[in-house]
């Protein structure tokens, strides 16, 4: 996410940081580069010819030609004009005071709406609400069937009448369901096309007039970039949306969209897809997306979804087992699968102040399954007493997991190193070198 972005902006401030004093000259030649950096990204010129003015204009004030230390100021004023351009504080789903509360899903085709449709159902289920979705698409082949797959794997109803009647018709009865079976949010699953056309608008409208929706939420794929921000714009001046859904955002996205929707449609991004899982689903956070494009890491965020997927009993347990050394691979096992909950290991990564620069960071997830696998291919008392594991027992277990003797090795002098290090960390020792993950 931003990746190539995070970079060039680095670079850029890197100019600025090798400068004891800074001159208004200094400040407009940087500036050039966070200019370039950003176009690059896909922003829209006219969003970046304003940040840009509006960074300089402050850049070249007193603040920062007569501070102590101008380049992080600069840095500051680019992650407070960075947090503005997303719309400064995070923005929450409207609830209605009178249930259920109705929230159209809208978007092209291809953008995600059914999966993300199923997400924001799930992500509101755990937050203790009785959600409804509604099968809406009755032009597209097995588009019901899809929102009853995604709506059986998140484990919330869906309401559907087929493909012959309207869907202002299914709308209106599903809403109507809702109220009389006791759900208090409704999903409303639109059909989507593969451009923007009258007749779509004019169903759109027809839906929205009949079921009256708190909010209406455009998905739209990050991966479009400035096109990502035209679709928003057409639906915005014919719809009035209240939100955006960006999807996509694991992907190779440069974050034109994600810095240029609010300022051009005045409407907020409300949440982010962050990959295929139906739990990859995060608020927008415009602190939090300013700081991970600068480097700065995201570390509210890492700390919610450890908190999501860690059970409190476990990681006191597992403190407990740290500090008495008695940490085993079972424990070791059990890290693993409390971390594949949170997510992908690269997006956590980026989460961590400067990780994003570290090039000694090293993750390889397929390496995880590996140990996975060598660990379960191990006898409970092998997982709790790796020490009698002799050379037979090292083929046997090798053999069992469909890997080398040397993976096992590896492991194992792995394992040992790690527990050296745990020592060291409660006994209040310090380890130097290179930061690495076993997998």
């Amino acid at each position: 996410m931003f990746g190539g972005l995070t970079e060039k902006l680095t670079n850029a401030f890197k100019k600025f940081r090798n400068k004891g004093k800074l001159t208004e000259a200094d400040v407009r030649e940087g500036m050039r580069e966070v200019k370039l950096a950003l176009l690059e990204a896909d922003v829209n010129f006219k969003v970046v010819k304003d940040f840009v003015k509006a960074v300089t204009e402050r850049a070249v004030g007193a603040e920062v030609l007569e501070s102590l230390l101008p380049a992080q100021q600069i840095v500051k004023i680019v992650n407070e004009e960075l947090i503005k351009l997303m719309g400064g504080e995070a923005p929450k789903i409207n609830i209605s005071p009178k249930p259920p509360t109705v929230i159209m899903m809208v978007g092209l085709q291809g953008a995600g709406k059914t999966t993300h449709s199923a997400k924001l159902a799930a992500y509101y289920k755990k937050k203790g609400k009785n959600p409804l979705l509604v099968a809406c698409d009755v032009y597209r082949p097995a588009a019901v069937d899809q929102l009853k797959i995604v709506g059986e794997a998140v484990g919330v109803p869906v309401f559907s009448m087929g493909t012959k009647l309207s869907p202002v018709e299914i709308a209106r009865a599903g809403v109507e369901h809702a109220k009389k079976n006791g759900f208090d949010m409704v999903f409303i699953d639109t059909a989507g096309r593969l451009h923007i056309d009258e007749e779509l608008m004019a169903e759109l409208v027809n839906i929205k007039e009949a079921t009256s929706p708190m909010e209406i939420l455009l998905t739209v794929d990050a991966m479009l970039g400035q096109d990502a921000v035209n679709v928003a714009k057409t639906f915005n001046d014919l719809l009035d949306i209240t939100g955006v859904v960006l999807t996509k955002m694991d992907g190779d996205t440069r974050g034109g969209a994600a810095l240029s929707i609010k300022y051009i449609t005045g409407k907020p991004i409300k949440f982010v897809g962050t990959g295929e899982k139906l739990d990859a689903l995060e608020l927008f956070h415009p602190d939090r997306m300013a700081s991970r494009i600068l480097g700065m890491g995201d570390v509210l965020s890492l700390i919610e979804k450890a908190e999501e997927a860690y059970d409190r009993k476990n990681a006191e347990e597992l403190e407990r087992k740290m500090r008495e050394q008695t940490f085993t691979l079972e424990d070791f096992l059990e890290q693993l699968h409390q971390l594949k909950k949170m997510g992908n290991l690269d997006q956590l990564i980026s989460m961590i102040p400067g990780a994003g620069s570290l090039k000694d960071v090293q993750v390889d997830e397929k390496q995880m399954v590996r140990i996975e696998a060598i660990i379960l291919s191990m006898t409970k008392k092998e997982r709790t007493y790796p020490e009698i594991i002799n050379g037979s027992r090292r083929k046997r277990i090798a053999n069992g997991s469909g890997t080398s003797v040397e993976d096992v090795n590896k492991l194992l002098k792995q394992f040992e190193q790690m527990k050296k290090m745990m020592k060291q960390l409660t006994s209040g020792g310090k380890r130097r070198g290179k930061m690495r993950f076993p997998f």
